[in-house]
């Protein structure tokens, strides 16, 4: 058995860019992942991916060209049915010998196993190792079979009638081992040692691969490409830097990973080229723009120090020109006519205000069930008057919010956001201030979305976030009153994005209203909108919306670091007031980390298993001291009455830590008692007492946080 290092490569018609990172990825480790499976790769094996808009590659180190023998102990059959009386071999063992291509003599290496009637005949065999060209056979078919391709197409090879699938039509296959071409076959091609470098560029074509290990160098030397899609990729971040510099004192290229991405993945040698617009175009808000250029063109517009767009672009060409001027006049005579779109439609936009759009919302479908999006901007209105009025707010206050609610959507029916629906929002603060409204009306406006993804930030003002948080539940209560619940993977209204939003709005903004009262005041205000709109009946979400929004709560704690315990503690209680979680979150923590924690958790938890079973009256019980009559008792309550003043004292200026820390001193009294005093007495009236008394304790104990989860 021999290693060498080991290169496969598919070439392809153009695949598909925004797919491509994740096509090299998982070409390159299906193919390690069996290869390791089948022992002709160890676990240690360096895999390299590469990936160009023309190929996918992997490069993987000390594979062999044949995997080692493996020992196998077959299992037969009972030996009842395989050995005779006189322990020689049945008809029945000597044609399972057959099937397994094992002569009659092997049953004289048979070997029993187990006692009695349950003895089980095995043969010991050995199972010769894959070589390289089945192992590599059968890996590249798996690492073809699952790769994640967007959209599978189908194609005829060169004999005309066969037809092959995959993400584009492939015209070369290279797999070498060490020098050697490994003897493989896939999508009606077989192996070989040619390749191909860039389509204009290439210094020569085909190239012939020398070995494995020469495949980046001799791409890069004879193709002009570079195979990898990672340094492809830094390649061109430093050139958009260096361009930007290049082109005027603290210019940047706008930063978008996205973008670079998919970029990378349509040039095979880059070069970044500086280009310019008419500054007239300016004047057209700038995040049309850079949209435009950057979802129609794969342009990078440059920003100045202050973060506005200047009139220069940056280029990834896919050539590199002696003379470049060519490259540049030809994508500056295109972009051209793109912004002067984004001008006509702005100027067009702005001859109509506003509010003179919103009664043609009423032609626009929201929801079959939930009807138009003029009736669902009325359920929002209502809704944020309704938030509005719960917090008190003055009634001029109120008619802000109102009005920002009526006109939120109607940028809608513009031409801007109907060629780029990315800018709803963002155009409705432009017309809005372009109307004479205020500015804080109309960054409510645009905020009213926010925040539109994990890390997005909140709306600016507190008009904006009374919006947000009425859009966010009209679409909840809607979707989930008419049976739209999100199930497993399938989110098709973005509903748990939406209870995000509400989430972290009432955890991070200070707004005065609870979550219960919130949610009560949402869903009275959308059916009272909803009287006369004739919209479908909502079926279980005063129940199902709050579990919702909990678990969503749940899920964003764990990924902030809680651990489920220190979540499940404090969620347990279902806090009303959301802002408070952290701080809950925070002293739960702290107080898990005082030595009289795992007793005090472990107690609660029996406390709460001992009420579980002896659940109090309608009414409660009350505590009464004059039959208290064990020194432990006598003690516990004692040292309850010392504590409860002190932690409710701290739990009321919101210091939630302390207030824990309060209970360490439990711990003794807690212990004895549960080692002294025995609760459920045959006497009715001191059971009753010492379960009120456990009451009290557990009232205690769990004013910030379920304790009891704590415990191992």
């Amino acid at each position: 058995m021999t290693t060498a290092n080991l290169l496969v490569e598919l070439f392809t018609e153009e695949l598909p860019p925004k797919a491509l990172p994740r096509l090299g990825e998982a070409f390159a480790q299906t193919l390690a992942e069996s290869l390791t499976a089948q022992g002709l790769a160890a676990p240690g094996t360096v895999v390299t991916p590469y990936a160009t808009p023309r190929r996918l590659a992997a490069h993987l180190t000390l594979v062999a060209d044949k995997a080692a023998d493996r020992p196998l102990a077959q299992k037969l059959m009972p030996a009842s049915v395989g050995l005779d009386a006189a322990g020689q071999p049945t008809p029945a063992l000597l044609k399972k010998l057959a099937a397994l291509g094992l002569p009659a003599e092997a049953a004289a290496r048979l070997r029993r196993e187990g006692e009695g009637k349950a003895q089980t005949l095995f043969i010991d065999t050995v199972v010769p190792g894959a070589t390289l060209a089945a192992g590599l056979q059968k890996a590249l078919d798996e690492a073809i079979a699952r790769l994640p391709i967007p959209k599978v197409m189908g194609y005829q090879l060169a004999d005309g009638w066969t037809t092959v699938k995959f993400v584009r039509p492939a015209h070369g296959l290279v797999a070498l081992h060490g020098a050697d071409v490994v003897p493989v076959q896939a999508l009606g091609l077989a192996a070989g040692r040619l390749t191909h470098g860039h389509r204009f560029e290439a210094v020569r074509d085909p190239i012939e691969l020398i070995d494995a290990d020469h495949y980046a160098q001799q791409l890069r030397e004879e193709g002009a490409v570079i195979a990898s899609f990672d340094e492809r990729r830094a390649d061109i971040a430093r050139q958009l830097q260096a361009a930007a510099a290049a082109a005027g004192a603290g210019l940047k290229p706008i930063d978008d990973p996205a973008l670079l991405d998919e970029v990378t993945a349509l040039v095979e040698r880059p070069k970044v080229l500086t280009c310019a617009f008419d500054p007239a175009f300016l004047d057209v808000p700038q995040e049309c723009l850079i949209l435009t250029m950057k979802a129609n063109q794969k342009y990078f517009p440059l920003l100045n120090a202050q973060g506005r767009l200047t009139h220069h672009f940056l280029v990834v060409s896919n050539i590199t020109p002696a003379d470049p001027s060519a490259v540049i006049a030809g994508n500056e005579r295109v972009v051209r006519p793109r912004l002067a779109d984004a001008q006509f439609f702005f100027n067009q936009d702005r001859k109509r205000t506003l509010q003179s759009r919103v009664p043609g919302l009423d032609k626009v479908v929201y929801h079959a069930k939930l009807g138009s999006q003029g009736q669902r901007m009325r359920r929002v209105r209502q809704i944020a008057i309704g938030i509005a009025d719960s917090m008190h707010w003055h009634r001029d206050k109120m008619k802000i919010v109102a009005e920002a609610a009526e006109l939120a959507k109607a940028d809608l029916l513009t031409d801007m956001v109907g060629e780029f629906p990315e800018l709803q929002g963002m155009m409705g603060r432009y017309y809005a201030l372009h109307d004479g409204l205020s500015p804080e009306l109309a960054e409510a406006i645009e905020d009213h979305y926010k925040p539109r993804f994990s890390g997005d930030v909140l709306p600016r003002n507190e008009f904006g976030l009374v919006l947000a948080l009425a859009d966010k539940l009209e679409t909840l209560i809607g979707l989930f009153g008419i049976g739209e619940k999100p199930t497993g993977d399938r989110d098709p209204f973005a509903l748990r994005r939406h209870a995000l939003g509400v989430i972290r709005v009432l955890m991070e903004a200070e707004l005065s209203i609870s979550m219960p009262k919130l949610l009560s005041v949402a869903l009275d205000n959308w059916l009272l909108a909803a009287r006369d709109q004739k919209v479908s009946s909502l079926t279980g979400v005063e129940e199902d919306l709050p579990a919702f929004l909990y678990s969503r709560l749940a899920n964003l704690l764990l990924d902030q670091g809680w651990t489920p315990q220190e979540v499940d503690a404090v969620l347990e209680k279902k806090p009303e007031y959301l802002g408070e979680v952290p701080l809950r979150l925070y002293a739960v923590r702290a107080f898990a980390a005082l030595p009289e924690a795992p007793a005090l958790a472990a107690a609660n938890k029996r406390v709460g298993n001992i009420l579980k079973k002896s659940p109090p009256p309608a009414g409660g019980l009350t505590l009464r001291p004059d039959l208290l009559r064990e020194p432990a008792e006598k003690a516990l309550a004692d040292a309850l009455a010392a504590v409860e003043p002190r932690a409710q004292a701290a739990l009321q200026r919101g210091d939630y830590t302390a207030g824990l820390r309060e209970l360490a001193v439990l711990k003794t009294p807690v212990d004895t008692f549960f080692d002294q005093v025995m609760v459920n007495v045959d006497d009715a009236a001191l059971r009753d007492n010492r379960l009120a008394l456990l009451g009290r304790l557990q009232q205690a104990m769990n004013a910030v946080a379920d304790l009891s989860r704590l415990a191992a």
